[in-house]
């Protein structure tokens, strides 16, 4: 069911979305810089600090699969706002842990209730379906530009707080998202809970549509984050950077998603889906391959490091709102449960993927670029195998049946 706002009601719930948007980039941007505090703080390796951010995201993953269906049938606003509570919860556990093993329990902790945020790609669908590619790219480019910048407020966190200062300041930014919550979010249940789990399981896993774009979006996504997992390995423990100066080469990565939201934006009024998903999966793989050349023959350094991986961002950033507005839009009915499952594949794509490159202790460039052109070949071969079956109609006959 679609929701009917006023314009005003609107414009707040995309200022809701977007605060979504800025709490989502705490959790695994800000806390970059602070990963030599907190290795010190529990005695471990800056690796093992690595691996809580690929199990972070693992745990957001699991989240997911239950929140989204349930939501098409519970309504968004109260899985949000149990979502909310948990992740606060979680997030003062961690700020109280004595013990690496009780740090990793309550950043678990906070990725259950941080699964909820997946709703916000629901909400995309309920209120703006008309609008709703424009808004993705509105919300990856600000997502951009928020992660340009939070590594750089971690800095400035870590050396006023220390490590625990993004965990307090996550908390008081999710009791206002909370409160915001609470008083613009419309309640529309949608669907019974059956519905919610038994059909449109059956019904998305039989959509190869839905599958592949969701898969690509996924691939896309697994790009972007084994590079932010492992950016603190290369940059500071391989680079010898400082944290300041870690953040400050940051605001470049950030920078690269900004300008592919403005590319995806052009694209988007004079290109099909599949040519814009087509391009960025080009600028991935030709990072990869100039990422993979330039380590080879010099070594890590920064600009060999950093040009190949803006290059891939500007293709990400093309790819994810194309690819998630293609498989979402085919099930508006069941916003909930299609957003889960697309979601579940982004984040377990890049927890597994950054928590293998994160065990491989040396030539990590070289293994990113792998992952570049890996991602580009695969994206392709399935961008390929969707456009033979497009035309298929076996979606539509499964709907008919319901």
């Amino acid at each position: 069911m679609t929701a009917r706002l006023a314009p005003s009601g609107l414009k707040f719930i995309v200022l809701l979305l977007l605060l979504i948007s800025l709490l989502g980039v705490f959790p695994l941007d800000v806390i970059l810089p602070s990963f030599p505090a907190l290795a010190d703080s529990f005695d471990v390796s800056l690796k093992q600090i690595a691996f809580s951010v690929s199990i972070f995201a693992i745990g957001v993953a699991v989240s997911q699969l239950i929140i989204g269906p349930l939501s098409d049938a519970m309504g968004r606003k109260r899985l949000l706002l149990g979502g909310l509570v948990i992740s606060i919860v979680g997030s003062l556990g961690c700020v109280f842990s004595r013990r690496y093993e009780e740090f990793m329990v309550f950043r678990l902790v906070q990725a259950v209730g941080c699964g909820s945020f997946v709703l916000s790609q629901a909400l995309v669908q309920d209120l703006y379906a008309d609008r709703q590619h424009t808004l993705r790219i509105l919300m990856l480019t600000a997502t951009g530009l928020l992660i340009s910048l939070s590594p750089l407020a971690g800095s400035v966190l870590q050396y006023y707080l220390g490590w625990k200062g993004s965990f307090y300041i996550f908390s008081a930014l999710a009791l206002v998202v909370l409160v915001l919550t609470v008083i613009v979010l419309p309640e529309r249940p949608s669907q019974s809970l059956r519905g919610a789990i038994l059909v449109n399981v059956k019904v998305l896993m039989a959509d190869r549509g839905f599958l592949v774009g969701s898969t690509l979006s996924a691939l896309a996504f697994a790009c972007h984050f084994a590079f932010v997992v492992i950016s603190p390995l290369m940059m500071i423990g391989g680079l010898g950077l400082t944290e300041f100066m870690f953040a400050v080469v940051f605001v470049g990565y950030g920078v690269a998603y900004v300008v592919g939201g403005l590319v995806a934006v052009k694209l988007k009024s004079i290109m099909s889906p599949y040519r814009q998903m087509g391009c960025g999966l080009a600028l991935i793989g030709s990072a990869g391959l100039m990422l993979l050349v330039w380590q080879v023959a010099n070594g890590l350094s920064l600009p060999s490091l950093m040009v190949p991986v803006a290059i891939s961002t500007i293709g990400v950033a093309i790819i994810r709102p194309a690819a998630t507005t293609y498989a979402l839009s085919r099930h508006a009915e069941r916003a909930g449960a299609a957003t889960s499952a697309s979601n579940i594949m982004l984040f377990a794509f890049g927890g597994v993927v950054s928590t293998l490159i994160a065990s491989i202790e040396s030539r990590l460039p070289i293994v990113l670029a792998l992952v570049f052109v890996g991602s580009s070949l695969v994206g392709g071969w399935l961008l390929q195998y969707s456009r033979r079956y497009a035309r298929s109609g076996y979606i539509e006959t499964l709907l008919a049946k319901e």
